[in-house]
């Protein structure tokens, strides 16, 4: 998958359907960006990187030097000495003075993947990948950079991460530490990006490419609701089917930047890494920094395939623990049911009507400890309220599990009340400004994590909580972002390590809880979907997707999600009406058909709603079970967005080998004076004849069931009957007949 081109000086790095290329250029071992598309059989393709050019190379040319800089398709471009296009790595000398140029020395190519010490990373076996390491310095500086390379013998994938490390005298410091960037000549491009805010996350925007500097970022202190770790050029006129598509995503939940610059010269620098807005890494001689990883897909398929690889990539070599390949319980979450008006007693009658309902799992919200009757005060005290749960955890869980259900709690271990013991005790634990008044969000500061005491005592009282009883699912929270960046135990000029060190603390808990519970299904939330990005997916195999559940807002957070993420991951529930958020009112038969498309539960109370509704979750429930394997591991394609034609959405599942497909269809706003609308489905065998069923959203047989030819549905289509009214929908199910 990795060979090395001696004579021609080119390293070619093959996936299945695709190439890379790097080539090592002139007398000061330059490393350069040669080819990333479409497989090859050949190597030799240096001349792309246009050297037997003006102004040559600078053994040729010195004086031109700064000229070949900033135009050179550098692997990994450093800035300082005269390329002005956007750099990947930027220092600071003892002195005050900034500036690196990176050589090639050395290089090694291995079976399998090394783990990144302190971070998430992907993974494989070594008959799974291989992997380049490309060792280059500035001995100026007496910087090491060593650049990673792996490469999956099943999957379209390349990931890349970056270690810096100081074999100098003196120190230095790393204001900028990208972790990825592809050199390459400008086209026709789209860039294409998720946007949104608290409530309406991972919205899909494409745009037009132009020249100058374009990007996504959050410096929030976590990927944000604003803006996703994620980036995808494609060809102006790819569509889902076809076409060129490059993307990149962060396996990072912190500050990031994603960013396309197109040059004077009709180049596009796609780069993707830490944020470097209040970053600054003190390298004392011999100490090193991990940059985090970045995934990289390629496919000239469109952005079907993209998504489909991602999947896959994700579903095999991210996710892991005891759920990675399981069906999760259904879980019913008192959140929206009672806010923080509940105790015991109400949590069991919520228990007993959803177990006799089929539901798998009562999960208890925020407001069981402490003196948390409010989201004002208690944040930190993780000690369980008895005048609430009355007897302890330990009773309550005992009582659920009678009924045959598992329990769940939710914590938010890195956020600390004004109001709490645990700020009296130690106001200097929350991250802060000396002498400055603290912002507050929702009334409440963040912890300082960088600090091993503070991690340790909350960790602890964690930790003691899930020992005290039968607890089976955490759900871990984060409610509002980073500010005020300050640290009482970092000295002065580490003071910028703040972010990224929060975040090396974060994963830390969060190894330990996985460690030391590994039967825990453990799901991650961030005010909804704050963090949902690939660093996170490490640790929990699902992610609450947003605090939005309103079925029809969902659709458009869902779409967005499924671009880059597995459906098995997408926290998704049946919520109540009026919705909380947005006050719509929609059928409950489409709130369950959009919630099939995650993980599935709910979030309501379920002694109040009406006996109609009440009645058809048996139903979803039958439906979750006779599905979901289907949904959580077959390829995934969008035939219909409503985020476009603002009238339906439309989306279908399909199993790896092609005998069983579920396609949804949901109807948002009807139409005067229409007979039935035709959509053309995908990813079938086309040499299949399959048995196709219409059916209601509560699963029941609509019509006749008939048989199709793969080409046929996917040439011609089929016909979905016209629906009165908004926000309705229908399922096709289609199982192959031998």
């Amino acid at each position: 998958m990795i060979t090395y081109h001696e004579r021609e000086r080119i390293f070619k790095l093959d996936s299945p359907n695709t190439s890379y290329m790097i080539g090592i250029v002139d007398e000061e071992n330059f490393v350069g960006h040669i080819y990333y598309g479409k497989r090859l059989k050949e190597a030799e393709a240096s001349y792309l990187m246009r050297t037997q050019e003006k102004p040559f190379v600078p053994s040729r040319n010195n004086r031109e030097r700064g000229a070949f800089y900033d135009g050179f398709p550098f692997e990994y471009p450093v800035g300082g000495l005269g390329d002005y296009r956007e750099s990947c790595l930027d220092i600071r000398t003892a002195g005050g003075h900034a500036g690196a140029m990176l050589s090639y020395v050395s290089h090694e190519i291995m079976r399998g993947k090394p783990g990144l010490c302190g971070l998430p990373a992907t993974f494989g076996t070594e008959e799974e990948c291989e992997t380049l390491k490309l060792v280059c310095e500035d001995c100026y500086v007496g910087m090491r950079v060593e650049l990673l390379y792996t490469v999956f013998s099943d999957s379209d994938v390349i990931t890349r991460s970056v270690r810096v490390e100081n074999g100098g005298k003196e120190h230095f410091y790393l204001t900028k530490v990208y972790s990825a960037c592809i050199d390459m000549d400008s086209r026709d491009y789209d860039m294409i990006s998720l946007h949104g805010s608290w409530a309406r996350e991972r919205h899909i925007q494409r745009k037009p490419l132009g020249y100058g500097i374009q990007n996504v970022s959050s410096f929030r202190g976590e990927s944000s609701h604003q803006d996703h770790p994620f980036l995808a050029l494609a060809d102006r006129h790819t569509t889902q089917e076809h076409g060129e598509v490059y993307a990149m995503n962060f396996v990072y939940s912190g500050n990031f930047r994603a960013q396309a610059e197109v040059s004077q010269f009709d180049g596009v620098r796609l780069s993707m890494g830490i944020h470097p807005e209040n970053f600054c890494w003190k390298l004392e001689p011999g100490e090193s920094f991990q940059a985090p990883e970045v995934v990289m897909v390629y496919t000239d398929r469109g952005l079907d395939a993209m998504t489909n690889t991602f999947h896959g990539f994700y579903r095999k070599h991210l996710l892991r623990g005891k759920y990675k390949d399981k069906k999760r319980p259904i879980l019913i979450n008192n959140w929206e049911a009672t806010y923080f008006d509940f105790d015991s007693d109400k949590l069991l009658s919520i228990a007993k009507e959803a177990a006799s309902l089929g539901i798998e799992m009562l999960v208890m919200d925020d407001g069981w400890f402490g003196r948390r009757n409010f989201d004002d005060c208690a944040l930190g005290d993780w000690v369980v309220n008895e005048e609430k749960i009355k007897g302890g955890l330990a009773a309550l869980v005992e009582e659920v599990n009678k009924l045959g259900m598992k329990f769940g709690i939710w914590f938010e271990p890195e956020m600390i009340s004004p109001d709490s013991d645990l700020y009296r005790a130690h106001p200097d634990w929350a991250i802060a400004i000396p002498g400055r008044p603290g912002t507050q969000i929702r009334q409440q500061y963040v912890l300082d994590l960088s600090r091993k005491e503070v991690v340790d005592h909350i960790y602890a009282m964690v930790s003691a909580v899930l020992k005290s009883a039968n607890v089976e699912y955490v759900k871990w929270d984060m409610n509002r972002q980073l500010s005020d960046m300050g640290s009482a135990a970092l000295p002065p000029d580490r003071q910028g390590e703040l972010y990224h060190r929060y975040v090396l603390a974060l994963y830390e808990m969060q190894n330990r809880l996985t460690t030391d519970f590994p039967d825990l299904l453990l799901e991650n939330c961030s005010g909804g979907g704050a963090r949902f990005d690939p660093g996170m997916l490490y640790y929990s195999p699902q992610i609450w997707c947003s605090d939005d559940a309103d079925a029809i807002e969902r659709l458009k957070i869902q779409e967005g999600t499924a671009l880059i993420y597995p459906l098995s991951t997408m926290g998704a529930h049946v919520s109540d009406c009026p919705n909380h958020i947005v006050g719509r009112t929609t059928p409950f038969e489409t709130r369950g058909v959009v919630a099939l498309a995650g993980t599935f539960g709910y979030e309501l109370d379920i002694t109040k709603i009406s006996e109609e509704e009440r009645n058809q979750i048996p139903g979803q429930v039958a439906m979750y079970h006779k599905y979901n394997d289907l949904v959580r591991e077959g390829d995934y394609y969008r035939i219909a967005s409503y985020s476009q034609n603002h009238m339906f959405d439309c989306w279908q599942v399909v199993s790896g080998d092609k005998r069983e497909s579920l396609v949804t269809f949901v109807q948002v706003l009807t139409r005067a004076n229409y007979r039935s609308r035709r959509i053309l489905l995908k990813g079938l065998s086309e040499d299949t004849r399959y048995e196709v069923q219409i059916l209601s959203a509560r699963g029941e047989k609509e019509g006749d069931v008939w048989i199709c030819g793969g080409d046929t549905l996917m040439s011609a289509g089929v016909l979905v009957p016209d629906m009165p009214g908004d926000f309705r929908s229908k399922l096709i199910y289609l199982t192959a007949v031998d």
